[in-house]
């Protein structure tokens, strides 16, 4: 069993709120817009830390951190990249991987809204934590964590922070 917190277009910012969220997780999943390779290190230095570069972030983000992760969690096959669009609306560029080998559980960043549905077209759920950083359109800083055993993935929450 793991406890798993996601987070994405943190855009630089990492703070308090989010480390006592996060504190009882054994891993920090973030889509990308990370902001830093300094908040890089920093999340990694707190939880480890499973990472993809997203549009904003530098090359020393891209250097550390590929566009696309596939990885097994317990049982569990995760596809992590920073722009997937929605269930309806993919990303052109990812559609080939989930109509050819859909994943259990796609995540990923970049619209700034939360947004958890299973898409039972491609039987994978789809998990976007929204934004924790201050930038951006959005009033609210989202991010999520859950548990991962076997193949399944259970009492998933939601933090939710007003934006300063």
């Amino acid at each position: 069993m793991k406890r798993i917190g996601i987070v994405s277009d943190t855009h630089g910012m990492w703070d308090e709120k989010l480390e006592d969220f996060f504190k009882g997780c054994n891993e920090i999943w973030h889509a990308g817009d990370i902001g830093s390779i300094e908040l890089a290190n920093t999340i990694a230095a707190f939880k480890p830390l499973r990472a993809v570069h997203g549009n904003i972030d530098d090359t020393k983000v891209r250097k550390a951190y590929p566009k696309i992760q596939r990885f097994n969690c317990e049982d569990v096959d995760v596809l992590m990249t920073h722009i997937a669009g929605h269930p309806g609306k993919y990303d052109k560029k990812i559609l080939p991987i989930l109509t050819s080998t859909p994943p259990a559980m796609l995540i990923c960043g970049h619209s700034h809204i939360l947004r958890v549905i299973y898409d039972k077209k491609y039987d994978f759920l789809f998990i976007n934590p929204g934004a924790a950083g201050e930038s951006g359109f959005h009033t609210i800083r989202t991010a999520i964590r859950l548990t991962i055993e076997g193949n399944g993935f259970s009492d998933l929450e939601i933090l939710e922070i007003p934006k300063k």
